[in-house]
C-alpha cells in the first residue's frame, strides 16, 4: 500500500475537520530467540529495527535517511539497511507502511566536537551523522545496539510501552553530549513542523511538544526525557533565529543558555563531560500533553537499570509469541516468528496513562466507554490489515481484538464526520486507500466470538461509514450500485470493495438480529455485478450512463484507471464474498481455473508497473507485495481444484520470503504480509472475513500448537513435509477424514488436531463435490447465516 496525495472528495473534508479546534495463560517459551527484525529492513520492506514492545507506543529505531517527501518512500520506516550511516534513534515509526511520516525526537550522541546539520552523507564528519557498520548491529526482539563509528560511541536501546530507554556508552578522554533535534520527520527532514516548544526543568527533566503537517494534518506529539548523569551545561537553539550552521562553537556566535525555547526549527545540545560509566537516557511520549509525558515516564520509567527494562522487553515478546509453538527447522522458524512478530506490532497504543487520547476531531477524550476502561490503539491501515492481519489477532488475541474494536468506536464517536477510521495513526486520520474496512475488522471479529464490547455502537459506526455520500463515491455507489468512473478516480475497485465491505456488515447485522439492516447490505453485496464485463471478463469501471469505460486495456495500473494500487488482472477476482458467483460469472470450474493460471502464468514486464511502486513479487500477474492478490492462491478451492492451491502456494512460499534484509517482496504493511505467511504457514487462511470459514491450503511447518485464549490447544501436524511430497493427500481433523476445503473457526476453537498427509502427485478428487467448497452468498454450499 502506498497512498496517492488526494481523492476527489478530500479537500472538503480536511477543511471541515481543520474548521474543529490480553493476557496469555501459558508461560514463556522463549521463541523471541528466533526473531530477526532486521528482515524486511532492506528493499521494498520498509520494517524497522530497533526496539519496541508488542502494539508499544514506542518505537524506538535509527534512522539512516529522512529525505523530502518525494523521495521518502524507501525510507518509509527511517531505516534501509543498504545505507552505511545515521542520523540517530526517534521514537516513533511505522512498520512495514507505504507512506512515511513520525520519526519524533530524534537523538544523537556524540563523543568530541558537535555540529548541528546531519551533514553531507558522501563527506563524513560534515555534519552530526555518524557512520556505522552492520557487523556492530545487534538487532533483538525489544533490543537494538550499534557502534557509532565516528564518535566510538556503543548506542543500545530498548523499549517499555511509553518510554523508550537508551544506554550510551562513550570512549574515555572525550567530552559526552547528547544531541536533540525536534526537526525531522520521515515525511519531511524540515519544513513539516508548524511549531515547537523545549523546556528544561531544575531537576534536569527535558520536555517539549511539537506540531507537525506532515501525513496527518497538525499532529502534535510532545515528550519528556531525563538522564542518568547530571548536565555540565545545555544550549537550546532555535535554528530560525540563532543562524549557526557550522556549528555552535565560534566567536561571537554562542547562544544564550535558555531555559526554554519555542520556534519551528528546534535543537538542543547537553554536555555532560568525560564520563567514567555509560549515559543512561529515558524518553516518554505522549498525544496529548508535556505533563501527560511526564505522567507517562513518571509511572512507566522508574530507575535506571536498563538491562532489567531490556529483559523486560524480552519477556514481554516470549509471552506474546507463546501463543504458537512451531516445530520446524531453524530458518523457518526465525521466518514464522518473525513474522508473528511482524503481525502484533500494530495498531499501537495510542492513550497515556490516564486514559487520555487525541481523537480524529484534534481533541483531547478519555478512553471510557459503556463497558468502563479500556486501552485505545490506533495505526490502522485497515486497507491491508482487515484481510488477515486483524482476523489473525481474533483468532489468537481475542482480548486485545475487544481493544480494537472499542478503539475504533471512539475514534468514530470523536470523528467530525461520524465515521470509522480509515487510515489513521496517533487517532488522527489520513484517509488514506479507499473501503470502509474497519467494518469487516468489527464484523470478523464479533463473528468469530469476541465480545466485550458495547454491540449496538458498533453496529451503528459500521452503519454510519457505509451510508457516508461524501466519501469516495458512496453516494452514487448508493443510487447506482457502483462508483460511476466519470464522476470518481478507480471506480472499479471501490465498487468492489464496498460491495464486500456491506456483505460482512449484513453478517453482522445477521448475528444481532437486525433483519432490516442485512437485508439492505445483503442486497449491495451483490454490486460486484455491475462491475464485471462478460464479454472481456474482466471487472471494469461503468460511466454515469452505464457504459463501461473505453479504451479498455487489462494490463493497465495506476492512479486515473479504474483500479487502485493494481490492473485488472489483479483485481477481477476480488469477489470474495461470492466466489461461487465469480466461478459461474466466468463459465464455471474449467474456465475459471484457466484464467487464474493465466495470472501466475503470464510473462509480465515488471517495468509496466514502475509507475505504481507498491505492485512488487510478481509471479506473472499476481502481486505478492500488494494486498489484492493476497488471496488469489486459495480461489482454486471454491472451483474444485485445490490441489493448485497448494501448487501455487509453495511458489509464493519459495519466492516471496527469505531470512535476510530484502526478505519481504513489498511493503509489511502493519503486520499484513506477516499474518498471511502465518497462516498459510499453518495451512489456513481467511478468505472472507466476518464469516467463520477459513479455505484449506497445505502446511509449511511439521507441527504447530496454538494455544487459545480459552485453555485449549489447536495442533496442525503434517508428514512427511519436504519438497518431494508438495501436495495434500488426505486430511484429518480430530481423526476422522475431512472431505472439505475449509475449516469452521469454531472447530479450531473447540481443540483437537488437524492432521495433513502429503504426497508426491496431486489428489484431484479430494474437495471437487460442491459442498466441499468454502461458503459463498450464491452457493453453491453456502452454509453462512440465512435471514
Amino acid at each position: 500500500m502506498s497512498c496517492l496525495p488526494s481523492r476527489a472528495w478530500l479537500p472538503s473534508l480536511l477543511a471541515a475537520a481543520l474548521s474543529l479546534s490480553s493476557g496469555l495463560s501459558h508461560a514463556a517459551t522463549g521463541h523471541a530467540e528466533d526473531v530477526d527484525p532486521s528482515i524486511g529492513t532492506g528493499g521494498d520492506g520498509h520494517t524497522f529495527p530497533g526496539a519496541t514492545m508488542p502494539f508499544g507506543m514506542i518505537q524506538l529505531s535509527p534512522d539512516t535517511a529522512m529525505p523530502d517527501f518525494k523521495h521518502a518512500y524507501k525510507w518509509a520506516a527511517g531505516y534501509q539497511y543498504g545505507d552505511s550511516s545515521l542520523l540517530g534513534f526517534s521514537h516513533t515509526h511505522f512498520s512495514g507502511s507505504g507512506h512515511s511520516d513520525l520519526g519524533d525526537v530524534l537523538v544523537m550522541p556524540i563523543a568530541g566536537d558537535v555540529r548541528l546539520e546531519p551533514g553531507d552523507v558522501a563527506k563524513p564528519g560534515s555534519g552530526y551523522r555518524s557512520r556505522f557498520s552492520h557487523d556492530s548491529e545487534t538487532v533483538q526482539a525489544g533490543y537494538y545496539a550499534v557502534t557509532l563509528s565516528d564518535y566510538g560511541v556503543r548506542a543500545e536501546l530498548t523499549a517499555g510501552r511509553r518510554v523508550g530507554w537508551h544506554r550510551y556508552t562513550f570512549p574515555a578522554g572525550k567530552p559526552a553530549h547528547l544531541l536533540l533535534d525536534l526537526r525531522p520527520s520521515i515525511y519531511d527532514y524540515q519544513g513539516k513542523v508548524l511549531w515547537s516548544s523545549l523546556r528544561v526543568y531544575d531537576d534536569g527533566t527535558v520536555t517539549g511538544c511539537r506540531t507537525t503537517r506532515g501525513w496527518a494534518p497538525g499532529r502534535e506529539l510532545c515528550f519528556a526525557m531525563r538522564f542518568s548523569q547530571p548536565l555540565r551545561s545545555r544550549t537550546l537553539f532555535n535554528r530560525e533565529t540563532d543562524n549557526l550552521y557550522k556549528g555552535f562553537a565560534g566567536p561571537g556566535h554562542q547562544p544564550e543558555d535558555r531555559d526554554a525555547q519555542s520556534g519551528r526549527a528546534l535543537e538542543a545540545v547537553f554536555d555532560f563531560g568525560e564520563l567514567k560509566q555509560p549515559l543512561g537516557v529515558k524518553v516518554a511520549i505522549s498525544p496529548v500533553s508535556e505533563d501527560n509525558a511526564i505522567a507517562n515516564l513518571d509511572a512507566e520509567g522508574q530507575g535506571w537499570d536498563f538491562d532489567a527494562r531490556r529483559a523486560e522487553a524480552r519477556a514481554a515478546w516470549d509471552k506474546a509469541l507463546a501463543v504458537i509453538d512451531v516445530d520446524a527447522s531453524k530458518d523457518q522458524r526465525v521466518g514464522f516468528y518473525t513474522s508473528l512478530y511482524h503481525a502484533m506490532l500494530s495498531p499501537t497504543l495510542s492513550m497515556d496513562v490516564n486514559g487520555q487520547f487525541r481523537g480524529p476531531d484534534g481533541a483531547v477524550h478519555q478512553a471510557t466507554d459503556t463497558n468502563g476502561k479500556f486501552e485505545f490503539h490506533s495505526t490502522w491501515s485497515l486497507w491491508d490489515v482487515y484481510r488477515a492481519q486483524q482476523p489473525l489477532m481474533a483468532l489468537l488475541m481475542p482480548q486485545r481484538s475487544t481493544d480494537f474494536i472499542r478503539s475504533l468506536i471512539a475514534a468514530r464517536e470523536a470523528s467530525p464526520f461520524g465515521i470509522l477510521p480509515v487510515w489513521a495513526y496517533q487517532g488522527l486520520e489520513t484517509w488514506c486507500m479507499i473501503g470502509y474496512h474497519a467494518v469487516p475488522v468489527i464484523a470478523d471479529a464479533y463473528i468469530k466470538g469476541v465480545r466485550g464490547f458495547d454491540v449496538d455502537a458498533a453496529l451503528k459506526a459500521m452503519v454510519a461509514s457505509a451510508t457516508y455520500a461524501p466519501y469516495g463515491g458512496l453516494g452514487d455507489y448508493m443510487k447506482l450500485g457502483y462508483v460511476p468512473i466519470d464522476k470518481e478516480p478507480e471506480g472499479a475497485s471501490k465498487t468492489l470493495e464496498y460491495a464486500y465491505d456491506d456483505w460482512s456488515l449484513a453478517q453482522m447485522a445477521k448475528a444481532v438480529g437486525r433483519k432490516d439492516i442485512a437485508a439492505t447490505f445483503d442486497k449491495r453485496a451483490g454490486n460486484w455485478r455491475h462491475a464485471y464485463d462478460s464479454k472481456t471478463g474482466f471487472m471494469r469501471a461503468r460511466k454515469v450512463d452505464g457504459s463501461f469505460r473505453e479504451p479498455f486495456n487489462p494490463d493497465t495500473a495506476g492512479y486515473g484507471t479504474d483500479y487502485t494500487e493494481g490492473n485488472a488482472w489483479q483485481y477481477s477476482w476480488y469477489v470474495p464474498q461470492d466466489v461461487a458467483g465469480l466461478v459461474k460469472a466466468m463459465g464455471g470450474d474449467a474456465n475459471f481455473v484457466t484464467k487464474l493460471d493465466s495470472v501466475f502464468d503470464a510473462k509480465v514486464d515488471p517495468s509496466k508497473f514502475a509507475n505504481v511502486e507498491d505492485i512488487t513479487g510478481l509471479i506473472g500477474w499476481y502481486a505478492h507485495g500488494n494486498e489484492p492478490s493476497h488471496h488469489l492462491a486459495y480461489l482454486y478451492d471454491y472451483a474444485g481444484a485445490p490441489w493448485q492451491t497448494q501448487k501455487r502456494l509453495k511458489q509464493i512460499m519459495d519466492s516471496q520470503y527469505a531470512q535476510r534484509p530484502d526478505g519481504l517482496a513489498g511493503n509489511d504493511d502493519l503486520g499484513q504480509m506477516s499474518a498471511w505467511y502465518i497462516f498459510t504457514a499453518l495451512g489456513f487462511y481467511p478468505v472472507t472475513p466476518a464469516s467463520d470459514e477459513y479455505a484449506l491450503g497445505r502446511p509449511f511447518v511439521s507441527r504447530a500448537t496454538l494455544h487459545l485464549s480459552n485453555g485449549k490447544d489447536f495442533t496442525v501436524t503434517a508428514e512427511p513435509l519436504d519438497d518431494a511430497h508438495p501436495y495434500v493427500g488426505t486430511v484429518t481433523l480430530n481423526g476422522k477424514p475431512l472431505d472439505r476445503v475449509f475449516l469452521r473457526h469454531g472447530e479450531i476453537l473447540a481443540g483437537g488436531e488437524l492432521h495433513f498427509t502429503m504426497q508426491a502427485e496431486p489428489n484431484r478428487s479430494w474437495g471437487r463435490a460442491a459442498e466441499a467448497r468454502p461458503s459463498s452468498m450464491s452457493g453453491p454450499g453456502n452454509r453462512w447465516p440465512a435471514m
